[in-house]
């Protein structure tokens, strides 16, 4: 702008004398256009990333009539513009749950991050690591605090609950989480009336299914991370075999978070070029990798913690960016009565839309397998 030539500019509205005011390009900037500029460059910041915006400019922006970030896009349920939630409340802080609240901070997601626990000492503790991190990350607010502390928050992540023991399976860990979850659910419900529930503690179907029954909450509102770990290990080991980035292979897991899960085979893809072949049995060690993936980790580290907080993280700006992201979460699937991993729009409103994909006949099978199996243990766990 300093390179063009000063041309006068006369304003629209005549003075007090009648007469137009004349003024120069760049005083018609200063007073117009720039202000305009850098509202709309902080007021994208602030939609994207609001944990690092500071306080100050989004009181600014509160002045100047936007004071509040928002998610726009076409949406399925939830289109249009919605008020963007900054609020995350994490219960649960293990190692899983810690790995998530860090990827959560990280990724300046959320504004103010609330840690729970019923190890108060040691979850003050993590807080306090997390929050001396601030400086380097951007300005975002991390505290231990009760579930009443979180009251208000719209995302809720639940890791809480009994640990996978080495060789145990994750459904028979319903059980004993399974009480666990009897008292924490209303409570969470009463805190956070309006919040999403994101589920992550094993088994993540059945105890989703769980919380969906104890919450009241519409079923979109209370969903899992259910194989979205699962199906990011899949297309990693695919990606190995055939050289090619991760990201550009599309294939799925669905079905239960566990040993059901079901590889559907008949739409790994890339670029719509087909890749499976039932002739070459890396295929099959692929399938069982990814599914026993997390017992060999268990094996060798006692947990697992890193990826599934990525994905936690993933699953999250889904929401808090309302992109209608297809991610295969666990959430109530009507005709099985039960919650089960399906590709699944999520964005601001939750988990709204659930893809019926075709299946081969011996996907559908194994998916109907899956789905009995996740209505048998609900069942015997008294819901």
């Amino acid at each position: 702008l300093s390179a063009k030539p000063r041309r006068a500019l006369h304003s629209k509205q005549p003075n007090m004398s009648g007469q137009h005011n004349t003024i120069s390009e760049e005083a018609y900037l200063q007073q117009a256009a720039v202000p305009q500029l850098v509202d709309g460059m902080l007021q994208a910041l602030l939609n994207a990333q609001p944990a690092n915006v500071p306080h100050f400019l989004r009181d600014w922006l509160g002045q100047q009539g936007g004071a509040q970030p928002t998610a726009g896009g076409a949406g399925c349920s939830g289109a249009g513009t919605v008020k963007q939630r900054r609020r995350c409340l994490v219960i649960g802080c293990g190692a899983v749950g810690m790995a998530c609240a860090y990827s959560l901070m990280i990724q300046g997601i959320f504004e103010e991050i609330i840690l729970n626990d019923v190890a108060t000492e040691k979850t003050e503790g993590e807080a306090m690591d997390l929050q001396h991190g601030v400086p380097f990350i951007g300005d975002i607010r991390v505290k231990a605090g009760s579930i009443a502390d979180g009251a208000g928050a719209t995302f809720v992540v639940i890791t809480a609950g009994l640990a996978q023991k080495p060789g145990e399976t994750r459904t028979a860990l319903v059980q004993r989480n399974a009480a666990i979850f009897s008292k924490l659910i209303p409570e969470v419900a009463r805190a956070c009336p309006d919040a999403i529930l994101l589920i992550v503690s094993n088994p993540v179907d059945v105890l989703t299914y769980i919380s969906w029954k104890l919450s009241g909450f519409p079923p979109e509102r209370v969903f899992g991370s259910g194989t979205v770990l699962d199906s990011a290990r899949f297309r990693t080991l695919i990606a190995e075999k055939v050289g090619l980035a991760p990201h550009s292979i599309h294939a799925y897991i669905i079905g239960e978070h566990g040993d059901s899960e079901v590889a559907v085979w008949s739409k790994v893809n890339v670029v719509g070029q087909l890749l499976y072949d039932p002739k070459d049995p890396e295929f099959d060690q692929i399938y069982q990798r990814t599914k026993n993936a997390a017992y060999e980790i268990i094996k060798r580290k006692g947990s697992t913690s890193y990826a599934i907080g990525l994905a936690v993280s993933h699953i999250a700006q889904a929401v808090m960016r309302n992109s209608n992201r297809v991610l295969t979460v666990t959430r109530l699937v009507p005709k099985y009565d039960c919650c089960v991993a399906m590709p699944t729009v999520v964005n601001a409103t939750g988990a709204v839309r659930v893809f019926d994909i075709d299946l081969s006949p011996h996907e559908q099978s194994c998916l109907e397998k899956s789905a009995r199996a996740m209505r048998e243990i609900i069942e015997a766990a008294g819901f």
